[in-house]
């Protein structure tokens, strides 16, 4: 008598993460159990999702890769919960899946009224093998020339428009968030003559200052 034929790979549409009500399909985002319990989650793209003869499920996933596990580091600019979208591929038990999470585009994630725990963003995609970045050069802001950081405290200047850090400014946070109206160094001068031109030092604040959000 024959073996019986084992039944063939099957991929999957959606899988549900054991011990919780939500399901995961290719392109979410997911947080995945590290080998260390003392390290945070891991952060992956599922790619795709198979079932084998068993009924094992392996998820095919592109790993995000926290400022931290890159080459070169964390930076001032990187952001608390950033993640890169890296070129390393990998296959992993569906049972080492902890939970969904989102991760935003930077224009996306800026405009959050709040931002959750499981809530992230990327704006790079990230070379694991050469520490490269994708794109290389970004939008910089203030004296200092560095990409923005949502989670730092900024302050727009009324006539350049361009942003400041408090401490670039010899200023501290609170001081910041107590302007009626701020000029930078550069248009100081010209900035306080339109506000006596034009009554503008009233108590109606016209200067920007925040991080945009707030966490909840």
């Amino acid at each position: 008598m024959g073996k019986l034929r084992a039944s063939p790979r099957r991929t999957l549409d959606s899988f549900p993460i054991k011990g919780t009500n939500k399901i995961i399909k290719p392109g979410d985002a997911v947080l995945m159990r590290p080998p260390e319990p003392s390290k945070p989650s891991y952060i992956a793209r599922v790619e795709k999702l198979v079932s084998d003869a068993r009924g094992n499920v392996r998820v095919h996933v592109r790993w995000y890769y926290r400022p931290e596990e890159s080459i070169e580091g964390r930076r001032q600019f990187h952001g608390s919960k950033e993640v890169f979208l890296s070129d390393h591929f990998d296959v992993q038990s569906a049972d080492t899946i902890e939970g969904k999470c989102t991760v935003y585009s930077f224009k996306s994630y800026t405009k959050l009224e709040s931002v959750g725990n499981e809530d992230f963003f990327c704006r790079f995609e990230y070379n694991s093998k050469t520490g490269s970045f994708t794109p290389d050069r970004v939008a910089v802001y203030c004296k200092c020339e560095m990409p923005y950081n949502p989670d730092d405290l900024m302050v727009q200047c009324e006539e350049c428009s361009d942003w400041f850090h408090p401490a670039c400014i010899d200023m501290t946070a609170e001081e910041a968030k107590r302007l009626d109206h701020f000029f930078c160094q550069t248009c100081s001068a010209e900035g306080q003559k339109k506000l006596q031109n034009s009554h503008a030092a009233s108590k109606h604040s016209d200067t920007k200052v925040g991080t945009k959000r707030r966490r909840r």
